[in-house]
């Protein structure tokens, strides 16, 4: 209908574009103003008449059209009434379609996309669980308009750190207890080292002197950071199982080691490398930035000359159209340094290269530090999330059917829906009562409308409703919202790509599940009169259809009973 009003409106309006006047159109907030509304404030300048006369004018040229019931003018609006039946038909139609949602807009370009990447041999906490979450479902997000996604696990697997932890290994470590208590046990060490270096820097020295080993290859150093390595990712799989998040690679800051001189070789041959007191820089002062560091005063690569290499082999390997680094808000300026070197080498391609950054996960005592041990593990906050579920499930419904899976898919979905329903540059503090909410804007609150549309369809004993139906049923105020509510889907995706902000998502999955419900409330679905049952159900259907693929969008479970 939308593309229908905008095509009619080029007809009349040749000072703007069609996009211009698709973006222009809005859905008025009150059922009374109509279905849309075309404001024409923006044409008084080029008119050189009042929003109203113009309005007049336009509505009047227009006149009677098939798919309108009528058009008025208030103020400066043109206000369009659908006709009801062929409204309810047109987005029957649409939302039934197999691919509803679903775009080829991506099709023949790859995204890389670069999420979660823990740093190995420290728990995966609060913090790790909002950029494997938020990535995941832009992955999916792009998916859905036909891109194809590779997912990269860029661990943090080298580095000065793995010289601190190798120095606290030797000092204060028990191969015994580690193996039994894997991270919880290194990470013990790692803080116990951060203590005893205040009081005693020699330490740090020891520390780069083990990662210059590490370095060189020395044979010792890499087979403790091996072992460090295989201990993390035992415990990272685990989590990634639960949350059903997998990747395409596990190419952490190790694999690009040796990349690492052919990248101080590119930036020299272009003449962009410049020594300062024995290391060398990027300078980007010009840039209002602080200088890219490529190589330390003892010549060892950083995080900067690991990032650029990944972005040299990720080009060559994937010929990506976009890359994208879901990371902290901290990291802003890192990020800025390295797409400007890769502007600078003259490589076109950095256009598509974009930091998707997010705020912190707090406590309520304040910021979280693993130097201070001072965490919250992502395992045990999915782990509570899910017995709360499970202790719900048995005080209200003990004999659900696949009380273990829906207990793990409302918990799961809990935390996720917790984490996307706001913008990602936004902070988040985490309180149970909020997350596990089922009457307010959460996530078992979706899932639960999704779980109802399913026992409503269970009750009708019915899964499908073929042939014709009566869209006139479908033409009261709560059944029109609903069906506005479902059309909105496709552009719902793309606004959230476009944005890379899943919240866009998440906040529809909400306004669909409140749609329905009040739907729900308004309309009695299963009654003797065939020909309304009939028309309700199909609704129900196309409503269950797109919670869950919206649900899916986010890395959610859509459970049919709750």
């Amino acid at each position: 209908m939308k593309e229908n009003l905008v095509q009619l409106l080029s007809k009349y309006i040749q000072t703007l574009e069609k996009e211009e006047i698709d973006k222009l159109l809005e859905v008025p907030k009150k059922v009374e103003m109509g279905d849309y509304a075309f404001p024409c404030f923006r044409l008084a300048k080029e008119y050189k008449k009042a929003p109203q006369m113009i309005a007049n004018e336009i509505a009047e040229q227009i006149g009677e059209v098939d798919f309108l019931s009528k058009v008025e003018v208030q103020g400066g609006y043109i206000n369009f009434f659908v006709d009801k039946n062929l409204f309810a038909k047109k987005i029957v139609e649409q939302v039934s379609a197999k691919d509803f949602g679903s775009s080829h807009m991506g099709d023949g370009q790859t995204i890389c996309m670069d999420y979660s990447s823990p740093n190995v041999a420290k728990n995966f906490h609060v913090g790790h669980l909002r950029t494997t979450i938020i990535g995941n479902s832009l992955y999916k997000i792009f998916s859905k308009l036909g891109y194809h996604v590779e997912r990269i696990n860029h661990l943090g697997d080298w580095g000065t750190q793995f010289g601190k932890l190798i120095v606290a290994y030797k000092k204060w470590g028990n191969k015994e207890e580690i193996e039994k208590d894997g991270v919880s046990a290194l990470m013990k060490i790692y803080v116990k080292f951060h203590d005893e270096a205040e009081k005693d820097d020699s330490l740090n020295d020891e520390a780069r002197e083990w990662f210059t080993k590490m370095e060189q290859g020395n044979d010792e150093a890499l087979a403790i950071w091996e072992w460090f390595k295989e201990i993390s990712l035992k415990e990272y799989m685990r989590i990634y199982d639960l949350l059903g998040v997998s990747f395409d690679s596990f190419n952490g800051e190790s694999f690009y080691r040796d990349m690492t001189a052919e990248v101080v070789k590119v930036l020299e041959d272009k003449n962009l490398l410049v020594e300062s007191d024995g290391a060398k820089i990027v300078p980007l002062d010009e840039y209002d930035m602080a200088p890219c560091l490529v190589t330390k005063k003892d010549g060892s690569s950083i995080y900067a000359t690991r990032d650029l290499a990944a972005l040299l082999y990720r080009h060559k390997t994937y010929n990506f159209t976009k890359c994208l680094y879901v990371t902290g808000l901290e990291q802003q300026l890192h990020f800025k340094q390295v797409f400007k070197v890769i502007e600078l080498l003259g490589f076109e391609w950095y256009k598509g290269l974009h930091h998707i950054p997010y705020g912190l996960v707090s406590l309520k005592e304040g910021k979280m530090s693993t130097r201070k041990g001072q965490v919250i593990f992502a395992e045990d906050i999915v782990n509570e999330a899910i017995q709360r579920i499970r202790e719900i499930i048995e005080e209200k419904n003990p004999d659900l059917e696949n009380k273990e899976e829906v207990a793990r898919m409302v918990g799961v979905g809990a935390i996720i829906f917790n984490d996307l329903y706001n913008q990602r540059i936004k902070d988040v503090i985490f309180s149970w009562d909020k997350i596990l909410n089922f009457d307010g804007e959460t996530g078992p609150y979706v899932q639960y409308t999704h779980a109802r549309a399913s026992s409503v369809l269970r009750k009708a004993g019915v899964i499908e409703v073929n042939g014709e139906i009566d869209y006139s049923v479908l033409t009261d105020d709560a059944s029109m919202a609903l069906l506005k509510e479902l059309s909105r889907f496709p552009q719902v995706i793309v606004d959230a790509s476009d944005k890379f902000e899943p919240f866009v998502v998440a906040r529809y999955s909400v306004a669909v599940a409140q749609a329905f419900n009040k739907f729900y409330h308004d309309c009695q679905i299963n009654v003797d009169d065939e020909r309304v049952k009939m028309a309700r159900l199909k609704l129900v259907i196309l409503t269950k259809k797109v919670i869950k693929d919206a649900l899916e969008l986010l890395g959610i479970g859509a459970p049919e009973q709750m």
